[in-house]
């Protein structure tokens, strides 16, 4: 219950901050705008509730330490992946360099979520690409624009995202 009333506090605050001055009837708001942030916050309140109950497994990721992992691994490491990695295809792309393949990483995950982390994280950055991922065993296939070996290591491919996501996700 606790999720619900926070959820829609939570909603009905912020479409409310998103629809100020939408009327005058009810100082900032006219009746019409009120009325349906009610509705579309009890709709959004319920599916927060459905969706939680029935993924247990997500319910660790409401734990405000982890967010704080997940903002500083975005702000520090991803940013400065991403910054080095624009500049490595800029360089490839100028000077015809590059030698593209797929490749198959193992990062030993034990949750989907931190698989998935993960694949965003590659997926984001310039000069790879999440093409798949083996339900089984949890490995994931890069298309990599500068493949070195024929089994590269997992930091060559995507630095330290492994580590972020299994600090995070796990």
């Amino acid at each position: 219950m606790a999720h619900f009333a926070l959820g829609f506090v939570a909603y009905f605050l912020v479409y409310l901050l998103l629809t100020i001055e939408s009327g005058h009837s009810f100082w900032l708001w006219n009746g019409y705008e009120l009325l349906l942030s009610l509705i579309i916050s009890l709709f959004a309140a319920v599916s927060m509730v459905w969706i939680v109950e029935s993924k247990k497994s997500w319910s660790r990721m409401w734990n405000p330490i982890r967010w704080l992992k997940f903002t500083v691994y975005l702000i520090g490491p991803f940013f400065f992946a991403m910054l080095k990695a624009n500049l490595d295809v800029a360089y490839r792309v100028i000077t015809g360099k590059i030698n593209p393949g797929i490749v198959k990483i193992s990062p030993g995950f034990k949750t989907d979520l931190a698989t998935t982390m993960l694949a965003n994280s590659v997926t984001l950055t310039p000069g790879t690409l999440s093409v798949d991922v083996d339900e089984e065993s949890n490995d994931l296939y890069v298309h990599w624009i500068n493949v070195t070996t024929k089994e590269p290591k997992i930091e060559d491919v995507c630095g330290s995202f492994p580590k972020w996501a299994e600090a995070v996700a796990e």
